[in-house]
């Protein structure tokens, strides 16, 4: 029996072009680039699948302002107003707005973790419009944001909150609140390019959250603070956001605050915006 032997020197391998590289890495019709509206949608949708899949997260719009509403209606109600059920009609707008607001900080928090796992590199490299990554985070927040909304409504209205203009009016004061939150988050995003950790991000967006919030007129009428307490509380862009969602909650058309929120709304996402895709763009 033989035996054929091939030496290396025997092998020829035939040359690649770029052809035919191109020809076996490109065969099919290349892709149309995503909209900026697919590409943000699909960012959102990304932000609801990580709720989904750790629903430990919506602790914080459940469990936390069903705490506030039962707690301070019946600790402070009797003392603020003399009955709970007086109080609660004044307090609860004033709730929904500080819960929804306080929780507007995860969506930095949300974007630096993302940083510190190495998934912020993958997003850049993608041929998608630039600020599509941030504005989804910020869009699947707003469900958050609504299921609060809806959670702190629900016990309200299970204690005995009878808000005067119905449906319209409880929708017409959501919708604002989502607007001016949807504006508000641009600052933690920004904070969450710029700090190193998320435990950094959650520390200085408290720092300013809690004076913002309780230094309004959230929990009492600003009439009864000092004169020079009441020039900043008169003024806070939460005190305009509470007064105008308690009065459309009421029934009435609170003008002049719908439009203070609309501008500060419209101010924070001017200045911020752009701050937080100059940030991601240097990054």
């Amino acid at each position: 029996m033989s035996t054929a032997t091939v030496n290396d020197q025997d092998v020829r391998v035939a040359p690649v072009t770029a052809q035919d590289l191109s020809a076996v890495l490109a065969s099919g019709q290349r892709p149309e680039r995503p909209s900026a509206l697919s590409a943000s949608l699909t960012f959102g949708w990304r932000a609801v699948l990580k709720i989904k899949h750790v629903p430990e997260q919506l602790f914080d719009v459940t469990a936390f302002p069903v705490m506030m509403v039962l707690m301070y209606t019946y600790l402070f109600g009797g003392a603020l107003a003399g009955s709970t059920s007086e109080y609660l009609q004044f307090l609860l707008p004033g709730i929904l707005v500080m819960s929804v607001v306080m929780i507007t900080m995860y969506t930095g928090v949300a974007v630096n973790t993302d940083i510190e796992k190495g998934v912020f590199d993958r997003i850049r490299s993608l041929p998608i419009w630039r600020p599509a990554a941030m504005v989804g985070y910020l869009l699947g927040d707003m469900l958050r944001y609504t299921v609060a909304s809806a959670v702190i409504l629900a016990v309200g209205l299970v204690l005995g909150y009878r808000p005067d203009g119905g449906v319209v009016g409880v929708l017409g004061g959501v919708a604002l609140l989502l607007v001016f939150s949807f504006a508000f988050s641009w600052i933690w995003t920004m904070l969450g390019l710029m700090l190193r950790t998320e435990k950094s991000v959650m520390g200085v967006s408290m720092m300013v959250i809690f004076p913002l919030t309780f230094l309004s007129n959230i929990f009492v009428d600003p009439e009864t603070m000092p004169d020079w307490l009441q020039a900043f509380v008169n003024n806070s862009p939460i005190t305009h956001l509470a007064s105008a969602v308690r009065e459309l909650m009421a029934g009435e058309w609170p003008a002049a605050e719908v439009a203070w929120s609309l501008g500060w709304a419209g101010a924070f996402a001017v200045v911020f915006a752009p701050l937080t895709m100059r940030l991601y763009n240097r990054m």
